[in-house]
């Protein structure tokens, strides 16, 4: 079975990163896309994130299932913001250019596809980011490197835990697939597809049960190891800072300074080609 969004040892130069490193670039990548709608940025930002991905050596059976769904939701919302907003791009680059008039007041413009056009991309900038760091971070290395930034280490266990059974939660689902199937339900392409959403919502409940299971023997064994008793903790697989991580804090640090001034010297978040 080919688990999604779990962490794999590979021999590249993000493998050995730290996990601080990683996070911090993360957090930095992730905001700066947030706040800036510079087409030029969050283009450049697009390339380097695919470069990237490419260069973690990231399997697309890791992450293909969960990028079709992010995919269709992103789809989902540019529709939804078009209905409840449909002149959004016209009040943010203050001139109308209509291209299609639908129905009532709906017309479609260059303003409003330009602007749904900068939201996909702040999108498919994060996205390669997260899977990167999902998939190249070391669980329990990520729990130390939450807790160096300041998070509490009751955070990252949780965090790490939940990363750690992915693996597992998709084993149980693939062996209450199996069960069901043995049992004659047709769960494949070859039915009908709300059949199959109705025969794959069946295993819902089995899954959550065995989840609730797996969740009781976690919490009673950490808290027979008193866990949680000290303010702080030491970490064993914590990595230390070398040469790559200090290079890499230094290009994104860089990356989003420029990217700032990039965005904001013209006094608007708002890169506008229509003036």
């Amino acid at each position: 079975m080919s688990r999604v969004l779990s962490y794999e040892e590979k021999d590249t130069w993000i493998h050995r990163l730290s996990g601080v490193t990683k996070l911090i670039f993360f957090l930095l990548w992730s905001v700066t896309s947030m706040i800036s709608y510079d087409t030029r940025v969050l283009l450049v930002m697009l390339v380097l994130s695919l470069v990237i991905f490419a260069m973690s050596k990231t399997k697309w059976q890791q992450v293909g299932t969960v990028f079709k769904f992010i995919m269709l939701f992103l789809c989902i919302n540019l529709i939804a913001i078009f209905f409840f907003s449909p002149g959004q791009g016209t009040k943010i680059y203050g001139t109308e250019t209509p291209l299609w008039h639908l129905f009532g007041h709906y017309t479609l413009t260059e303003e409003q596809l330009f602007y749904e056009f900068n939201v996909m991309l702040k999108y498919l900038t994060v996205i390669p980011a997260v899977f990167m760091f999902i998939v190249t971070t070391n669980p329990s290395e990520f729990a130390a490197s939450m807790n160096k930034v300041g998070i509490h280490y009751n955070v990252g266990y949780s965090m790490a835990i939940a990363l750690r059974y992915i693996p597992d939660v998709q084993d149980d689902f693939s062996k209450i697939k199996h069960a069901q199937e043995a049992r004659g339900i047709e769960m494949s392409k070859k039915a009908p597809f709300v059949s199959r959403i109705k025969s794959m919502a069946s295993i819902i409940f089995p899954l959550v049960f065995s989840s609730m299971d797996r969740i009781d023997v976690v919490s009673n064994a950490m808290e027979l190891r008193g866990f949680g008793k000290h303010k702080k903790r030491t970490w064993y697989s914590a990595r230390p800072f070398k040469r790559n991580d200090y290079l890499t804090l230094a290009f994104v640090i860089l990356f989003v300074i420029a990217a700032f001034i990039i965005t904001f010297r013209d006094g608007s978040r708002f890169y506008n080609p229509f003036v």
